[in-house]
Parts: structure tokens; sequence; C-alpha cells
């Protein structure tokens, strides 16, 4: 049988599609990288798949888009009607193919139906991703109802996935699910990223842990709603789809996914998780402040009570413990004393501000500091100057539910973002600001692309008139956490809880995504605000260091002690930040399920550092030993317990580490582990390595 064949391939992996009779490409092999002899018409013939009894006489392919039209059996790649409402079922033929240095598009045409789809297809260099878009053109206006990105498949000798879910405070929940006939389907219709359908998936198997095994990660780069589909048809073959949500496009002529980024591991879960972290951080955050600047938000400090007196005070502290950036949160502009209220107001309240920001700007930056403010500029309050000039101007039908007493503004039209863009460009401009914390706290009542296509507009403009301005995405936390908003912001605020217990699990899972440099890790109150925990500051503070490290409480409730080991703490951070925010996130496979631990590896790989929380009580006395990962088996390495001096009284035995560094091999660190001291549940090991 004629066929088409295209290889994009590097190092790590190679992907190998196939069109036959012009058809809709397939992917014809996934997996670790073929050698250049590698003929691949030999590899379209060999996919060739049987037909037997009770089967029509031709299987349909698992296609780039799978096709109705082919009598598919499974969800097809493309849903549509014309302006009358008829389904279309398009038989798609090959026109064209043009090759670029790192990928290719390809074009497909239904010349009957006036349809035109095309795929954009790169292997990402260094990182080693996938990353892939379809486009539908119409001759006629068409309403489609789903588009899916490039259509990949799941092997059959991989029998799980891995899925992401969540809430508010509780983001990045993972579950380990048996791939079974049928569909697996999750349409997160909520409009934004959400708390609850972060877009990714792992395809793994039974034996995949961190650290050994396959895994065939993906991740849908879309901030508004989204559907995934993982499904095994009846036949056993598999495909993974990921697009908008349903019914998510308005009628027109032009439609396009956003990018699915997807890559191959033959090293467990890590072996993706570094791939996804060097790509967020070396390629796609553009105009990070380099070295990142340790973080103060008075959010938990003072809420909406507004004392220009209190908050030099709290700078001043904030200063003394290390902060470098000072960020003003809610509650600055209109009447906005509680969350009621004066959303869209964006001019500075006379009453609590009577000479504007500038006093409070100019003391902070006499401290040293960099100073940000907060905006959430998609919501608009009903009791508001601008609900009452433009109620036309609100998303939605009018009697629609509230959310957190606000309503959303649409953010498709020019006359909406205009006005947007002036209010946040006045106060850039006339106050010295190089920070922006954009928040989103409520899901959209529609499913509407075009609100995220605005969103995005939005921003990049004024990314471009304030290119020095650092923007942070928050949703109620992790609401709004994904590749298409990180394009346009320079840091992500992973979760509302500034527990650390509950912040060493999010932070542990987020980080098969997710980069140390643009993940948010705050130090909060004592008590915490969310879950009423009462942690020591010890774990408070070394679960922040893991991450862009900040304070998030008022600084003036700290003991003298406290205040000590936050200063310490941070002091180690700020010694370690060049090498730790460019450093891979390794999830260490601990054997203890009460510990989550995690290894920080430095690009040339010389030096790391360990953070082992003893999250609860352990099932067995003795701690169990803790084998690290990455490293060169053959070279000898320095190990130092960083916060010796937490060790407690009742550690009564010689761990060696208690009392000196171990000079011992990676082999030895790889295969038999580290014997820690017996510790407290709720405290936290660091240790540091340097390769001899």
């Amino acid at each position: 049988m004629r066929a088409r064949t295209w290889h994009l391939g590097d190092a790590r992996q190679s992907l190998v599609l196939a069109s036959f009779a012009d058809r809709l490409p397939e992917v014809v092999y996934w997996g670790p990288s073929l050698p250049d002899s590698e003929d691949l018409n030999t590899l379209a013939a060999a996919s060739v798949t049987d037909v037997t009894g009770g089967m029509i006489d031709a299987n349909a392919p698992v296609s780039l888009n799978p096709e109705a039209s082919l009598t598919f059996p499974g969800q097809t790649g493309l849903t549509a009607r014309d302006a009358s409402g008829r389904p279309l079922a398009p038989s798609f033929r090959f026109e064209s193919e043009t090759a670029s240095e790192h990928g290719l598009t390809l074009v497909f045409t239904d010349s009957s139906l006036g349809l035109r789809l095309g795929f954009e297809l790169t292997l990402t260099p260094d990182s080693s991703l996938l990353k892939l878009q379809t486009r539908l053109d119409s001759a006629d206006e068409i309403q489609v109802d789903w588009l899916a990105a490039p259509v990949l498949p799941a092997p059959a000798h991989l029998g799980e996935m891995i899925e992401f879910s969540g809430r508010w405070c509780a983001e990045f929940l993972t579950r380990r699910l048996p791939f079974a006939p049928g569909a697996r389907l999750r349409d997160n219709r909520t409009g934004r990223t959400d708390h609850a359908h972060f877009p990714g998936l792992i395809v793994c198997g039974a034996e995949t842990g961190n650290t050994c095994g396959e895994a065939y990660a993906f991740h849908y780069g879309w901030s508004g709603g989204h559907r995934m589909v993982a499904e095994e048809l009846a036949d056993g073959r598999r495909q993974i789809q990921f697009g908008h949500a349903s019914a998510a496009m308005a009628p027109g002529h032009s439609f396009r996914t956003a990018p699915l980024y997807a890559t191959y591991s033959p090293a467990g879960l890590n072996g993706a998780a570094v791939l996804f972290q060097r790509h967020v951080r070396d390629h796609l955050v553009k105009g990070a402040r380099s070295p990142r600047p340790v973080h103060y938000n008075c959010w938990e400090a003072v809420y909406f009570d507004h004392r220009l007196d209190d908050l030099k005070s709290i700078a001043t502290r904030a200063a003394d413990l290390g902060a470098e950036r000072f960020v003003l949160d809610d509650g600055w502009f209109g009447r906005r004393d509680d969350d009621t209220s004066s959303l869209g107001d964006w001019v500075i309240d006379r009453r609590k501000y009577p000479d504007g920001l500038t006093p409070l700007i100019e003391h902070v930056r006499a401290l040293g500091l960099e100073f940000g403010i907060w905006f959430e500029p998609e919501m608009i309050n009903e009791d508001s100057d601008l609900h009452r000039a433009h109620p036309d101007w609100v998303l939605g039908p009018a009697d629609q539910t509230r959310g957190r007493q606000q309503l959303v503004l649409d953010m498709s039209r020019d006359d909406v973002r205009n006005y947007l863009y002036d209010h946040i460009a006045n106060v850039l401009a006339n106050n010295d600001v190089g920070y922006i914390k954009w928040d989103h706290n409520r899901v959209l009542p529609v499913v509407d692309s075009d609100q995220t296509e605005g969103v995005y507009a939005l921003l990049d403009r004024l990314r471009e008139a304030f290119p020095d301005v650092e923007i942070e995405s928050c949703s109620s936390g992790g609401g709004r956490i994904d590749f298409g908003i990180l394009e346009r912001t320079q840091r992500v605020w992973l979760s509302d809880s500034n527990d650390a217990l509950e912040r060493q699990r999010i932070q542990h899972d987020a980080a098969l995504f997710l980069p140390a440099s643009v993940t948010g890790s705050h130090v909060g109150p004592r008590q915490c605000h969310t879950s009423g925990r009462i942690l020591d500051i010890g774990i408070r503070a070394w679960t922040a260091a893991q991450r862009h490290m900040g304070f998030e409480m008022d600084p003036r409730e700290l003991t003298p002690a406290e205040a000590d080991t936050l200063r310490q703490v941070t002091v180690w951070w700020k010694a370690n930040r060049d090498w730790m925010m460019r450093a891979d996130i390794l999830r260490l496979d601990s054997a203890d399920p009460a510990v989550i631990a995690e290894q920080q590896l430095s690009q040339d790989g010389g030096r790391f550092a360990v953070f082992a929380a003893q999250i609860r009580t352990s099932d067995q006395i003795l701690p169990q030993p803790l084998r690290l990962t990455g490293l060169d088996p053959e070279a000898t390495y320095r190990i130092t317990l960083t916060n010796r001096g937490d060790v407690s009284r009742l550690s009564r035995g010689a761990p060696l580490l208690k009392d000196r560094d171990l000079d011992v091999s990676g082999r030895y660190l790889m295969s038999r582990g580290l014997n820690l001291p017996w510790r407290f549940p709720q405290t936290i090991w660091v240790l540091e390595g340097r390769r001899l």
C-alpha cells in the first residue's frame, strides 16, 4: 500500500507518521529514538493490522483526526455542522507539506465541503517536547462543536493513566486509573484551566514510578475550558485527544486548537517532568527577574484593612527578614472594603491613600524592595461605577448565579479590553510598579473560547507596553495554571493554601510539569488561615524554600526565635537560588509513604539539595533509607545535613549525618540510600550534596 511518511526525532524520542492513500496521517511509531537507518516505509507497512470475523473489512485508522466518514468506531477528532445544522463528515486528502527546522506542517482538504485541515507538528529543540496544533478552515460559515489537537495513540503494553483533579487549596491531585474498554472523558466547562481539571495526563505502567518505567505525558496549553478523551476501542487500540471544551467555539470560518505538548520517557515520571520543567523555564517564560526576588505579599496580614502606617511597618519588618519585593494585595482601589464592591473601578481609593500610592511606594523602594500590586481585571461587581455605567459589558445572562459576589466582564469586546488597558496602564505609568498579581476568582457563566483569547490579547498588549513588569497568574490559587498563561506571565500562585503540609503534596505533584522558578510558595501565618493548622516555622520556611520563596503573614507576629529561623532559611535560599531556580526537580520514590521527598539537581549535575518532609507519623519506628537519583554512579559526593540543629532529643542513636558529613559514591546513594535521623511528624530534613 502506497504511503507518505514523516519522522520527527531527536536523541530522546521518535515520532513516525504515515499517510496511506493520501488519507490523514496516523502515528505508526512513538517511543525511544530510532536509528537513522530505520526504513520508514517498512514501519508504515508493519503497522497495518489484521481483520477478522465480526469486524468491517478495514480498520479505520487512529489518525491525527479520526474521521467519521471512515466509520471510526470511537470518538472522532472533529464534530461540526453546516449553517443549517447538518452534521459534516469530511473525507480529507493530502494537499501539501512544508518542512521547518524543527518540524513540519501537513495540510489535507475536502474540496466537496470546502474544508481544509492543517497539522502543525514540532519537536522542540533542547526540551524535546512534541508541540502539536490543529487548524480547520472552511469556505462557508460552520459550527464546530469539537476539534481535537493532533490525536496520539497510547501503547497497549502500558495499562494505566495518571489524571489530575483537585479543588481550592488542594490543587494537582493525582489519580491512577486502569485503561478499560470505553472512553474516559473529562469536559471542563468552567471557562478557565480550573482547580479540578488541570489539562494533563500521563500514560504509564503499573511498575512506573518517579525514577523507573515508561511514561507518555501530555499537557494541553490552554487557559480556558478543555476536553480530554482517553479511549480504548473495542478492538484494543487506544487514543488520547485534547481540545477546547465542547461547544466553546463560536460559528466561523477558521478554528484552531491550542498546542498539545507531549513527550515519551523511558526513565519514569521524572524523565517527562524535567522536559516540561525545562521547556517552561528556558523557552516559554520570558522576562522573569534573575535572580528571583524573595517575595512578600500582605494579603493574609491585612486583607482589606489598608492602613498606611501598618503597611509601612510590615514592609520594614519583611525587608529585615530578607524580602526583596512587596506586593499590595486586594483593597487599594474604588471603595473596596470587602469582596462585594468596586471590581472594575481601577482607581486609587483616596480614603485609604489620600496622597495616592506614592508614600507607600517610596517607603518600600527606600527599603530596597520592588513594589507590586494586585488586580482582578476580568471581573466586575454590581456595586461599582463601571457596572452602573456599562451593565452591557457583563458576560452571560443577567439572572446568572453570582460567584464570590461578582460577575465577569466580556473579554471578547474591544471596548472592555481598551477600558481595562487604559486603567491598568495608568496605574503602571504613574507609579513605580514592577509586578502585578493578576487574579481570577470565579468560573465563567458560559463556555466561550473568545473570552480566553481576549485575556491573552490584553496580557500581550500590557507586556508589550510594560516589558519590565512581571505578572503572576493567580486564580483563587491554582485555578489557571497552564502553558498558555505561562507564555504571558512569569509566575503562578500554586495554591491559596499556605499550609506547609498541604503545600508539600501540591508542590510535589505540580513538579510533574512546573519548575521551581515560576512556582510561588510562601511562608504563611503560624496558624494557617485555610486549614487552621498550627505548624512550626521550620517546615513552613523550608517548604517555601523549595520553590520561588516568599512570605505571606504579618511578620510582626513572629517571635524572635521564629524570625531568626526564617531569616536563616532565607539567607540559605538566596545563597543557592541561582542554581536552584535552574535545577531539575526530581521526585524521589520514598519507601515510607509518610515521607514526601524531592531532589533538586543542578544543570551540571555537580550539586543538589534534598528535601524530605515527614508529613505524618510513620508506620514503622525507624526511618527508611532514602534513595537518591540522577547522579553519576562513579562519582563521589559529599552529603551535608543542612538543618542538623533540628535533631530531636528522641533521636538517641548515632546516624553519621547527625555529627558529620558523608562522602560516598553516587551508586551507593542511588542503590542503598541515606540513613536519616528519626524526627517528629510535620518536620523536614534538608540535605545538600556536592560532587567531589
